[in-house]
């Protein structure tokens, strides 16, 4: 069952300048797995030292957040579009 993960422009220079990348994937686990094997730079920007998703990476399936689903564990189907956004912080405070 081929998914597309979509990879947001900050994390490309770590994924061979890709903007996508297609795998067989039950879970959004697997397919993320499958995306940090295929581009080993990737892993310590998506997922803490322990396997942990990072709290500021957001991951979506074809718009829903998997955070209120099965987190890593959402079972993802044929055609299905994985989206990794990685929270921005910071700006400028607040003029009075």
């Amino acid at each position: 069952m081929p998914v597309k993960v979509m990879i947001p422009s900050p994390l490309r220079p770590y994924a061979g300048k890709r903007d996508s990348a297609e795998f067989n994937a039950r879970t959004v686990g697997e397919a993320l797995g499958h995306l940090t094997t295929e581009f080993g730079d990737l892993r310590k920007h998506l997922f803490t030292e322990d396997g942990k998703l990072r709290s500021f990476v957001n991951v979506y399936v074809n718009d829903e957040d998997i955070r209120y689903l099965a987190k890593e564990n959402t079972p993802t189907k044929d055609g299905d579009t994985i989206s990794i956004i990685p929270s921005i912080a910071g700006g400028v405070p607040a003029m009075e």
